[in-house]
């Protein structure tokens, strides 16, 4: 048995610099602030004489009368949204804390309650018949809001009756999201034995891409062994998940379990599906063929799993610190649009940041949008590597997003997940192009471009193959529960299928589905990974061939946030997702840094 292990983070994290930790004050004081209170009563009264004055008048109201109640319904959102962010960010910041999860969930339900009291509003909306609608939006108080009034009333054909929304609603937070906090909690507390040290989820993971193979595989080892323990309680949170989406799906009449997700994300099943079936046929050129250059590289003939992220032999394990992070990812912005980068620079400026490793700290990172009166914040576990360095790239372009996003409103600055991805990946795109355009030493080249590669098929491809996962469990689920050995059965086949001969798997493997939030937090989320790393090559060809205007119609694709759709936004650069050879182009990129990796030898 190991002493008694420490809860520190690695002894090289001094090296990173100071790094920044979030002020939420921007949007509450303090958890027991008169601001928040006040915010909570005001919203329900407000809610309470909302529901009063409208519910059974909308059908008669005029254009410009529907219009201020749905700015009315906007402001009254935007406040319940400013009350869950805060919330959601004080627990992503420590899910071990008892108080801290008691603070969410009670802000969960409150909330939760205050927008049953609203839900009537948009139920309503959505049977006003659409001649009546479209001569209404002739005034100029409810024109602005038609692109949020085209998207609620996608849903029509799925809205049940008011009585089973309003309990769906109520039902929500003792429902799924109790699932997802038991997740997020269990994921939380759990701790990985490596070399006597009790390791955090993400520090664990961090070490599958350490240049020593021993401690790599120790790292592995220790991953697979925890998660296999705690197996049984992800499956029955997988299964139980599972199947309240079925009955949902069921109740909505959805055709397929992807389908409610494609249409929150309005894009059309056949674009998603060509999507799919464009990166499943293309593994073999892929991942097949670059995780065999990548064993010929380390000298053997099949990679163990725990190589896959392993930094190349010749590669030095040089840290990032924090400064010079921030440096790289803001010139590379800058190069590309001052605008952007010194959007950016604020992150950095106002502590919009969160970024060490903290037990109980939520894994992973991700940018939250708050709301359009407040800013963006990004978590991030950084650790000083290049991937570090791209994921703080990546964040950074989606809070960049936000923000010009933001000057739509409440209701109209949401976009859809797939549309989402698109100006992170892009930020990443713009910084690797900048850190490899000023490298000159071959071997260093070498291996800025099979990183990326790495990056691209992490994003492509094996997001992919997480959507594939996914349709066969929720499938699965229909006929009944799935034990935690068949899951585990599924996962191999759908690793083995997308990452080829030259990858080999050890029994523990088989767990390692348990650790993907995604899968619980958002289901099917993960193609809009791939949707925008294959837009972004296509949006990045267009911008190298010199497209005059293009860093400025960039920037207005971002600004219209959820107000125009797919097709409109791609149209100013000749793009067309409904394209069939659209993918194809995206996915050629990735082709061409291997076809240049292999003629390096």
């Amino acid at each position: 048995m190991a002493s008694q292990p420490s809860e520190k983070p690695p002894a090289a994290a001094p090296a990173l610099g100071a790094l920044p930790e979030w002020d939420l004050r921007d949007l509450y004081p303090g958890r027991d602030s008169a601001a928040l209170k006040r915010d909570i009563e005001q919203s329900e009264t407000a809610a309470a004489a909302f529901r009063r004055r409208h519910e059974g008048k909308l059908a008669a109201l005029p254009g410009p009368a529907l219009g201020e109640a749905i700015a009315e319904y906007e402001r009254l959102q935007e406040t319940l949204g400013r009350i869950m962010s805060y919330a959601s960010l004080a627990y992503a910041g420590d899910m071990a804390d008892a108080e801290t999860a008691r603070f969410f969930q009670n802000m969960q339900e409150k909330v939760n309650a205050i927008a049953t009291t609203l839900l009537f509003f948009t139920l309503e909306i959505n049977r006003i018949a659409d001649s009546d609608l479209a001569a209404r939006l002739e005034s100029p108080e409810l024109r602005r809001y038609a692109p949020w009034l085209r998207d609620i009333r996608a849903f029509r054909p799925h809205q049940l009756s008011d009585e089973i929304e309003q309990l769906l609603h109520e039902k929500y937070v003792a429902g799924r999201a109790a699932w997802t906090r038991l997740f997020d909690e269990t994921m939380a507390g759990l701790r990985f034995a490596v070399d006597g040290q009790e390791l955090t989820s993400a520090e664990a993971l961090h070490l599958l891409s350490e240049a020593d193979p021993g401690r790599r595989k120790r790292a592995a080892k220790a991953l697979g062994e925890v998660f296999g323990r705690n197996a049984r309680l992800f499956a029955l949170i997988t299964n139980t998940l599972a199947k309240d989406k079925e009955i949902e799906d069921r109740w909505r009449r959805f055709a397929r379990p992807i389908s409610s997700r494609n249409l929150g994300n309005f894009v059309e099943d056949e674009v998603v599906d060509a999507l799919i079936g464009a990166v499943r046929g293309s593994f073999p050129a892929l991942s097949h063929r670059y995780y065999r250059l990548k064993a010929r590289w380390f000298g053997v003939a099949a990679l163990p799993y725990w190589d896959r992220n392993a930094p190349l032999p010749e590669q030095d394990d040089a840290l990032v610190p924090w400064p010079e992070a921030e440096r790289i990812v803001l010139e590379a912005y800058a190069a590309f649009s001052p605008e952007l980068a010194e959007i950016g620079r604020r992150f950095f400026a106002n502590r919009w940041i969160d970024a060490p490793l903290r037990p109980g700290k939520a894994p992973g990172a991700f940018a939250h949008p708050t709301v359009p009166s407040a800013h963006p914040y990004l978590l991030l576990n950084y650790q000083g590597r290049t991937r570090d360095v791209m994921t703080l790239a990546h964040e950074l372009g989606h809070g960049v997003h936000q923000v010009l996003a933001g000057g739509q409103g409440q209701l109209l600055s949401d976009t859809p997940l797939t549309l989402a991805e698109t100006a992170s990946v892009f930020g990443e795109m713009l910084t690797f192009r900048a850190l490899l355009g000023a490298e000159t030493d071959p071997k260093r080249r070498r291996i800025m471009l099979a990183s990326k590669v790495e990056d691209m098929l992490n994003t492509v491809v094996r997001q992919i193959a997480f959507v594939e996962f996914e349709r066969r469990i929720h499938d699965e689920r229909r006929e009944g529960e799935l034990t935690a050995e068949r899951i585990g059965e599924i996962w191999m086949e759908v690793q083995r299928e997308s990452l080829g001969p030259a990858i080999t798997f050890e029994p523990e493997y088989r767990h390692y589905w348990t650790y993907i939030p995604h899968f619980i937090h958002t289901p099917f989320y993960v193609y809009a990974y791939a949707f925008g790393d294959c837009l972004v090559n296509s949006l990045y060809a267009v911008y190298q061939g010199a497209a005059p205007g293009f860093a400025e119609k960039y920037l207005d694709m971002l600004r219209a946030g959820g107000s125009k759709r797919h097709k409109e936004l791609l149209a100013p650069f000749g793009l067309d997702a409904g394209d069939p050879g659209f993918w194809q182009k995206g996915l050629s990129v990735i082709a061409g840094f291997i076809d240049e990796l292999e003629a390096m030898g």
